[in-house]
């Protein structure tokens, strides 16, 4: 649990109290910043409404209280676009699961309405509130890597299975919003592939290129019919490389391996170098991401992942679906 200090009243309902909006009805519970919560299954939200001492009330009453500050959309993806615009309207702050819409005009209007609005809004791109992307981030950024040639990410395991939403809309929106935080959002094609095994039309396993300027790139492979779970990226640099594992410890989840590629006659040459783990302080990275939408309401202060940034990883989203759709490398 987060050590920040709480909120000095509620002003939070989230809507959506499913597999994940329970996490975000825990978190901001945690925070003294739950007033109440939503969901389309009645008898669920009442029962975690008990659970953390609040009221269950339908959406339409929750924009008309003047005392509800934000809101926080963890529906079904369809559904966030028109949440959103409707929170925004009601002037409420708005914190909205990924992805932030399935449209990019829809994502265009909604940071527009925010704009015009004077209202936060921001995407919930959890990696990025991550200790691990942050000291990644970092490690780049210190140029001990020498330049950035190559990033890789994995995000696997063996369910949760949908219908509704394929894996890449699922799965890879966390990937593309960390691609982006490293080697930026200047992205020249995006090519993909995509397969369906369980249900028609509804890829479980999807790869992802994305070229950026100066011979750089990234990919993302991404599936959910795996035989066991991994979530690693992958940084390749001039002069090292580093490793970001959330699935270990948090003495282990960042390495650093010094390698480098030397030339002898004309010939490269791996010169390899032991690991180095970086130790990491822990802490929940849903507890800081909701501390700090919270922080920006109070502030005024632009979301590290706002509107503007969850409409960038969309637009690299819509390119691969594109893509797949069509067997062609798309732009952005």
């Amino acid at each position: 649990m987060s050590d920040h200090k709480k909120t000095s009243s509620p002003e939070v309902a989230v809507i959506g109290c499913g597999h994940w909006g329970k996490n975000l009805v825990r978190n901001f519970h945690q925070l003294g910043a739950l007033a109440c919560v939503c969901d389309a299954n009645g008898q669920a939200a009442e029962d975690i409404a008990a659970a953390h001492d609040v009221r269950f009330r339908p959406f339409d009453e929750i924009l008309a209280d003047k005392d509800i500050q934000s809101i926080v959309i963890a529906t079904p993806a369809e559904q966030h676009a028109k949440m959103a615009e409707a929170a925004l309207q009601a002037g409420k702050n708005v914190f909205v699961e990924k992805p932030l819409s399935l449209k990019i005009s829809d994502a265009e209007k909604l940071c527009q309405l925010s704009d015009d609005l004077g209202l936060v809004l921001m995407v919930g791109h959890l990696l990025q509130y991550h200790p691990g992307f942050e000291k990644l981030k970092e490690i780049c950024r210190s140029g001990s890597l020498g330049r950035v040639q190559y990033v890789y990410s994995n995000r696997l395991n063996l369910g949760k299975f949908r219908t509704e939403e394929n894996i890449l809309w699922s799965f890879a929106p966390h990937d593309i919003s960390m691609i982006l935080g490293l080697l930026g959002d200047d992205v020249e094609t995006v090519s993909a592939t995509g397969h369906s095994f369980l249900s028609h039309d509804v890829p479980d396993v999807t790869t992802t290129h994305i070229q950026f300027p100066n011979n750089c790139a990234a990919h993302l492979f991404v599936s959910w019919l795996h035989p066991f779970k991994e979530q690693r990226l992958v940084v390749v640099g001039e002069e090292g490389m580093a490793v970001f594992d959330d699935l270990l410890g948090w003495d282990q989840k960042i390495s650093i391996y010094p390698h480098r590629v030397d030339w002898n006659g004309g010939v490269p040459v791996p010169s390899k170098a032991d690991r180095e783990t970086v130790p990491l302080a822990e802490a929940e990275p849903l507890s800081l991401e909701c501390r700090h939408f919270l922080d920006c309401v109070a502030s005024g202060e632009t979301p590290r992942t706002d509107g503007r940034e969850g409409l960038r990883v969309l637009r690299i989203l819509d390119a691969a679906q594109r893509s797949i759709e069509t067997g062609k490398s798309q732009q952005p």
